[in-house]
């Protein structure tokens, strides 16, 4: 299993405006292409006006071609315009990473 764990900081008071325009038109046609994720997740302590979302796949592979797809999307494409003329974000982390052998995680 490859786990794709993306973290992003959104500009002061803008992290809730952000997750619904994201709920509306983004969630959608994200979780179509790439399934649910494992975890989406708003950061409490630490960095605040930040989240975290992780997403699974079977293999790079697969995380490729699932990707492409969405890139591709018409739906997905308008979200993105919409998030970038909202310039709600500021910044973005992504770690590709599998479990340790001694700790699968159970989904």
């Amino acid at each position: 299993m490859l786990y794709d764990v993306r973290t992003y900081a959104c500009r002061p008071g803008t992290l809730k405006k952000h997750m619904a325009l994201y709920e509306e038109h983004g969630y959608p046609v994200q979780s179509r292409h790439l399934g649910e994720p494992l975890a989406y997740l708003v950061t409490e302590t630490g960095p605040v006006n930040s989240y975290t979302h992780i997403w699974v796949y079977d293999s790079a592979a697969d995380r490729e071609e699932k990707r492409a797809a969405l890139a591709a999307d018409p739906e997905w494409k308008a979200y993105l315009v919409k998030s970038g003329d909202a310039a709600y974000l500021v910044s973005q982390e992504n770690r590709l990473m599998t479990p340790a052998p001694f700790a699968p995680i159970k989904r």
